[in-house]
Parts: structure tokens; sequence; C-alpha cells
């Protein structure tokens, strides 16, 4: 009995430690997120403020006189409006390149065709080149062509990556062809298969996807300051980085650009966080 009664209390002795641990740990990652989130709440924060509240010691956290200038003026005098809609112009276009990366991916994992292992690993192989060492001969060829200062000319460099194609390669190999035997027998045509088979299947890598492909599109800076003369042509980036050399000392205006860059990135993250989680979570009870 003593010892059933000891080995209780070591038990009990256990789990109060274990609860204490994960109070503690649940604390401390806490104020960790408070101080990492900090910034982030200066910054949007900042962009209601008027330029006067922004540099006025002792600082206020939040807005005491809102206001809706730093946004007004971005989009009406700084053509923020031309930078979003080709922002998103990119974006959209990115996404049909997900969409093509998937194809891609899925005609290498469930078709057997000659050359497919050789032709697999030279667009492995692309992966090995950095992108600054491609954009000169990348311009060149596009130059050529009369594409340059062009929107086609900064969205098809892009369009697909053998990153994604890898990734999508890599999961489609998993599902079973039986089932995609079985949908052919069905009388299922193969974007039948593709569409309402292989593509709910592989829904957490295009949640990741999805997330990786609107970041890139919507933080592209590089590729369009080289390839468009225009600033009609210029996105949010370029935009951004415009307004830092000509507004240096504008805080309010700086925050706003920054808040309009930041924020749907943060949401998309977000709200695409829980889809990777609960689909991977399946994934594992599977």
């Amino acid at each position: 009995m003593s010892t059933a009664m000891e080995g209780k209390k070591k038990d009990s002795r256990k789990q109060s430690s274990g609860a204490a641990f994960q109070w503690l740990s649940g604390i401390v990652l806490t104020i960790g997120g408070l101080f990492f989130l900090l910034p982030f709440f200066w910054m949007i924060t900042s962009s209601f403020k008027p330029e006067g509240e922004i540099v006025q010691i002792p600082p206020t956290f939040w807005p005491e006189s809102f206001t809706m200038h730093n946004f007004t003026y971005l989009f009406n005098n700084m053509k923020f409006d031309v930078y979003f809609k080709n922002t998103l112009i990119i974006v959209l276009f990115s996404y049909i390149g997900l969409l093509l990366n998937a194809l891609a991916g899925f005609g290498f994992a469930k078709y057997d065709f000659k050359g497919r292992n050789a032709l697999f690993v030279l667009v492995l192989a692309t992966m090995m080149i950095p992108s600054q060492v491609t954009m000169i001969p990348v311009y060149l060829i596009l130059n050529s062509l009369g594409l340059t200062n062009t929107m086609t000319g900064i969205v098809l460099p892009g369009l697909v990556g053998a990153f994604a194609i890898f990734l999508f390669r890599q999961f489609m190999s998993t599902i079973p062809t039986e089932l995609l035997e079985a949908t052919r027998l069905d009388g299922a045509s193969e974007y039948r298969i593709f569409a309402q088979i292989v593509l709910p299947i592989t829904k957490p890598i295009l949640a990741v996807q999805a997330i990786l492909t609107f970041i890139g599109g919507w933080n592209s800076f590089l590729w369009p300051l080289i390839i468009a003369n225009d600033e009609s042509l210029y996105t949010l980036s370029v935009g951004l980085s415009l307004l830092k050399g000509q507004y240096a000392a504008n805080f309010g205006l700086q925050m706003a650009g920054a808040t309009f860059m930041v924020v749907p990135v943060i949401l998309l993250f977000t709200y695409f966080q829980k889809h990777i989680i609960e689909n991977f979570s399946i994934s594992g009870m599977k």
C-alpha cells in the first residue's frame, strides 16, 4: 500500500510540475509575442495619426486625433492606386502560374512519358541558379521580343517556378494511382480528375503555395524596377521605395504605406495558417 501511495504522490507531483511549466511557458511566450507585435501595432496606429502627434514626446500609442489624411494623400498624390492595380495584376497572374505549377507537378507525378526523370532533374537544376544571374539574359530576351516596359514582361518570367513544381510533384506522388484509375473507369476526363480529385487532396500544399505566391507577387520590387521605365507600371514595393526617398521626413506617410503593404500579408497568412494546420493534422491521422 505504501508503495502505491508513493507512486500516486510522484505522479501528482509530475502532473503539477508539468502544469506549472505549461503555465510558465505560456506566460513567457505571450510576453514575447506582445513584444514582437508592438512594432506592428505602433506602425498601424501611427498611420492614422497626424504628423505632429507621431513625433511628440511622450508618444501616444492610440491616436488622439484620428485621421485618414495619410492614406488619402498616398492614393490621391502618390499614385498608390496605380501601384495597387499593378500589384493586383501581378498577384492574379501569379495564381495562374500556381495552377500551371500544379499541372506540371501532376504530370511529373502520375504520367509516365519518355524522358520524364531527365526533364524533372533539369527543372530541379534551375533551382541552383540564382535569379540575379538570369536577370540580364531574361531582360535581353524580353527586349528582343519587344516586351520591356510592359505588364507582360513583368509577369511572364515569374509565371512558373521549379520549387513549386517540386513540392506539387512530391505531394501528388503519394496519391494512390488506383484512385485515379477508378475515376478514369467511371468515365472522368483527365481535367476532371485533376480538378475534382487531385486538387482537393493537395489542399495543404495549395495553402502553402498560395501564401508564398501572394507574398512573392505582393512584394515584387526588383524585376518591375528593372523591366519597367514607365511609372504607371510600378508596383507597391517600388512606390514605397519612392515614398521613402521623396518623403523621408514624413513619418505618417511612410507608416501608412508600410501598413498598406504589411496588413494584407498578415491577414492572408492568418487565414491560410488555419487550413495548413488542419489539413496536416488530418494527413497525420490518416
